[in-house]
């Protein structure tokens, strides 16, 4: 048989218009179809609240123990979301321990109990303050930067994302045998796919990161059965970054009961705090800048300042960055020293680079920033992404040293340490101040002594008499300022414990 592709008359290929135009329209009801079916099969359009209980592993984002390597994974013994569609709030509550690599050495595990809120623009968990000793009542703690996160928690579940598209004016297209489904909610993009069961299997979204811009968040569910009258997945397994985040079995769904999530007093009058920065002079013209719960330091040289840790994101970069102009005013920072790759300690590094800034980082860092960095940020712009500047970057493996002929600056390289693989410390040699995180985040002056040994702290203070260093004062980058007598004590007291 031969093609026919257009005659003078025109009707062969009008008829094949008429022919495509029909097919294409098929496809389009039948697509919203399975929207319709699907919306109507999960019972979207009755449910005003859901809870699901479940067990399996959670993997903490972020925090993987070399760059590029997955997120380490938890044990989680119980898992509870409870949702309020209409209010756009939620709780989530976890039961975890971490799992030990067997290659890697790492404290005991302490079993964690996350207790986690969101609703509408407010965000905030039920905690301890940081540093407190064990038994001290939890209280309401704003968390701004998690708002985006947890809404789109609610968002992705399968009840919850058939509703959004049914309320954001939904595209739906067949994908083969599935269906596909696309809406914005906000500024936010979601994607879902319906199969051939009118199930939905697949939820995408993206959220914005300070490490690696716009996140696509992939949540995969299978295994649906009926519980007590709800079709929900059994399994849930959600990918974040490229690596896994939440697998869990879910062992119970329960839909319309109460679910009360009411914004605490002191949160819902102060949302989102102010970054607070304050300043402790160590030694003259060393300045070690707290004010929350990750600190940095700010060291004069003879024309230029150094800074150490970029930690969080821009806003906290944006008022450290203040801070050092008040105190160091007409000496521009040349250089940033990061500690290592981890999200929280290397969030606010583009603000930096924006700035103008070298950014100091051991040598297997840099490929990841670079990698993280060309990532689109369309989501929530920073400044780099409006400057585009160029990052410098000066590595090391194992030591280097930055030094204006008066004041030298080391770096060295935490050899062998559990926490991270390309972990440095600094030193400041005719100060003796060493600035570490993470190794070593001393206890509330009123706090028990551990009972087993912290490898981290340990290897820690191996590496201090590994590299002969004369310490008086640790800076570290979390808790507050000690001797380095409460390093040794607290790895002595470890000692004597085993």
């Amino acid at each position: 048989m031969k093609s026919i592709i257009h005659t003078g008359s025109g009707l062969p290929f009008k008829a094949g218009l008429i022919a495509l135009g029909l097919s294409l329209s098929t496809g389009l009801y039948a697509a919203e179809s399975a929207l319709e079916a699907a919306y109507k099969k999960a019972g979207a359009d009755k449910v005003k609240t859901l809870e699901f209980t479940g067990s399996g592993k959670w993997y903490q984002f972020g925090q993987s123990p070399a760059p590029g390597t997955a997120w380490p994974a938890f044990e989680v013994k119980s898992y509870s979301a409870s949702i309020n569609f209409d209010n756009q709030s939620a709780r989530t509550q976890q039961t975890r321990l971490q799992i030990v690599e067997a290659n890697r050495e790492r404290p005991v595990p302490v079993e964690q109990k996350p207790d986690q809120y969101v609703s509408g623009s407010v965000a905030w968990n039920l905690a301890a303050p940081q540093g407190s000793a064990p038994g001290t009542p939890a209280v309401p703690q704003a968390q701004p930067a998690a708002v985006e996160e947890r809404q789109a928690e609610i968002w992705t579940t399968p009840q919850g994302f058939l509703k959004a598209a049914q309320s954001n004016h939904a595209v739906t297209n067949k994908k083969g045998d599935a269906t596909l489904v696309e809406f914005n909610l906000q500024k936010y993009k979601y994607q879902g796919l319906i199969n051939s069961k009118g199930e939905l299997e697949q939820v995408k979204t993206w959220i914005d990161n300070p490490i690696i811009g716009d996140t696509l968040v992939e949540v995969n569910y299978s295994q649906y059965k009926d519980f007590n009258g709800t079709r929900f997945p059994a399994k849930i397994v959600k990918v974040q970054g490229g690596s896994p985040v939440l697998d869990i079995n879910v062992n119970q769904v329960k839909i319309n009961q109460p679910v009360d999530v009411a914004v605490p007093a002191d949160v819902k009058s102060n949302p989102s705090p102010a970054v607070a920065v304050t300043s402790t002079e160590l030694a003259p013209g060393v300045h070690y800048l707290q004010g929350g719960s990750h600190h940095s330091l700010a060291v004069e040289q003879k024309d230029h300042v150094v800074v150490i840790e970029a930690p969080l994101n821009e806003a906290r970069s944006v008022a450290v960055i203040a801070k050092v102009k008040e105190l160091i005013p007409n000496k521009p920072i040349t250089h940033l020293i990061n500690s290592h790759q981890h999200f929280d300690h290397s969030g606010g590094l583009r603000t930096y680079v924006d700035a103008g800034a070298t950014i100091v980082t051991h040598e297997l860092n840099k490929p990841f920033y670079e990698k993280a960095w060309q990532q689109a940020r369309t989501i929530n712009p920073d400044k780099l992404a409006s400057s585009k500047k160029a990052a410098k970057f000066q590595t090391f493996n194992d030591k280097l040293v930055l030094t204006d002929g008066q004041r030298p600056i080391e770096i060295h390289s935490i050899a062998g340490n559990g926490h991270n693989d390309a972990f440095a410390l600094i030193y400041l040699p005719k100060e003796k101040i060493l600035v570490e995180a993470d190794a070593f985040t001393p206890p509330a002056s009123n706090a028990p002594a551990p009972t087993s040994v912290n490898p981290f702290s340990k290897n820690l203070y191996e590496n201090i008499n590994r590299l002969k260093l004369d310490v008086a004062q640790i800076a570290p980058l979390h808790g507050r300022l000690v001797k380095l007598q409460d390093l040794e004590s607290f790895i002595s007291i470890n000692t004597a414990s085993n």
